[in-house]
């Protein structure tokens, strides 16, 4: 008995019940044709089984479906969780915060950033074509920005509420190698900061009671 016969007459995917029957450790036979059962097989028992694994896919489907989602809702909310702490995070080149309590001291923390810029080119008359101090000022605001938020999310993953003690290290290169002609090539400048500090938990302070 063909099994696309048996898909057929119980209007089934045949390639799916295929599939499910090389699986089911039911015997069966593979020829030119396709694959066949014998004909003493319980066509009706065997459908059954076939549709009762349906239903277990479906269900294991719709179960790791339900898990995804749930495992997708606490991400997002850890996600804004985190934002919404950073975004409140205070940050101090001191050592204290008017008002607020150091209760804790996590210990000292960094963050960095970089960019590269091309060096200038020079046109007629030695003009230069772009404004290099207008880029470099710019992009050294860009790279402490991302050095400050990566130095807030090293407290936040301490689980700390704050960072004292902040300063900024500067590193700049000049960076050069040899031209496939034996000169000189001059590779783009690289300007990089870090941000460093120490992560702390703070509490604020309670207003003195009235005597």
């Amino acid at each position: 008995m063909k099994t696309r016969e048996i898909a057929k007459n119980y209007q089934l995917d045949a390639a799916a019940f295929d599939q499910w029957l090389k699986q089911s450790g039911l015997q069966y036979k593979s020829g030119m044709t396709g694959l066949s059962v014998d004909d003493g097989v319980n066509a009706d028992e065997m459908v059954g089984n076939y549709k009762q694994h349906l239903a277990q896919e479906k269900a294991r489907n719709a179960g790791e479906q339900e898990r995804r989602s749930v495992e997708q809702i606490k991400a997002k909310q850890a996600e804004l969780a985190k934002q919404q702490a950073m975004a409140v995070m205070l940050i101090s080149s001191g050592f204290n915060f008017e008002g607020y309590t150091i209760t804790k001291y996590s210990g000292y923390i960094s963050g960095d950033d970089a960019v590269s810029m091309d060096r200038p080119t020079h046109g007629w008359l030695g003009r230069g074509s772009k404004d290099v101090g207008a880029d470099l000022l710019s992009g050294l605001s860009q790279i402490r920005r991302n050095a400050l938020a990566e130095l807030k999310e090293a407290a936040y993953a301490l689980g700390c509420n704050a960072v004292i003690g902040v300063d900024f290290d500067y590193l700049t290169m000049d960076p050069e190698t040899a031209s496939s002609s034996g000169g000189t090539l001059y590779l783009p400048f690289l300007f990089a900061v870090t941000a460093n500090g120490n992560a702390v938990v703070i509490e604020k302070n309670e207003p003195a009671a009235l005597v």
